[in-house]
């Protein structure tokens, strides 16, 4: 029992760590995004132009998304986006909310509601959202 209740606390903490990780600085080094394009891989450096939605994805979806950590699908990567779209939005939506695989419940955005889990799939998705339609 006393292990059961450690491994829970770990993982609380370690849910709270990921959630609440901050972006790097906006001020990124020019090798960090150069070395991004070089290896073809979507800019570390977008963010949601609405300031609501910026804070939403920042606070939430960056640390994950932004270089697609535990498989992840990247923040305006087509590429890995795609087959997600191609399941349907409502399959997306319920896999935010519900959860899947290793994203938690709600995609730690305990103040989001169905249209900014939406807005945030859509921003994050890119073109392949456009495509997906």
């Amino acid at each position: 029992m006393n292990n059961w209740i450690k491994m829970m606390a770990l993982s609380v903490i370690a849910f709270t760590v990921v959630g609440c990780s901050k972006p790097a600085d906006e001020g990124m080094s020019s090798a960090v995004v150069n070395t991004a394009q070089a290896n073809n891989l979507p800019s570390t450096k977008q963010f949601p132009a609405d300031p609501d939605l910026k804070a939403l994805y920042t606070q939430s979806c960056y640390s994950c998304h932004a270089m697609g950590t535990g498989g992840a699908p990247r923040t305006g990567s087509a590429k890995d986006w795609q087959p997600r779209f191609e399941q349907g939005i409502n399959t997306l939506l319920d896999h935010t909310i519900q959860g899947f695989k290793g994203m938690p419940p709600l995609g730690m955005c305990m103040d989001c509601g169905e249209e900014e889990f939406l807005a945030l799939i859509e921003f994050m998705g890119g073109s392949a959202a456009t495509a997906g339609e």
